[in-house]
């Protein structure tokens, strides 16, 4: 779920991975395939809202449009 809600984002330029086995791999690549439903994106939401910053020194950087209340997620 992480990879598939990470590889849509439209902000994301990469997912990055660290696979310790081939299974690993296997089971990242199978889950980029995945399509996470508006519904299940709407709970991630309420778990964390688009824009909220969980950690302030992670926000102090970060001033794009792309994360804009008209750009986030969907």
């Amino acid at each position: 779920m992480a990879i598939s809600f990470v590889t849509r984002h439209p902000t994301v330029t990469a997912a990055i991975v660290g696979p310790r086995t081939m299974d690993h791999l296997d089971s990242y690549l199978e889950a980029d395939g995945v399509v996470l439903s508006d519904d299940v994106l709407d709970r991630i939401d309420a778990i964390v809202p688009p824009g909220v910053t969980v950690n302030a020194e992670d926000g102090a950087m970060w001033n794009s449009p792309d994360l804009e209340p008209a750009a986030r997620r969907r």
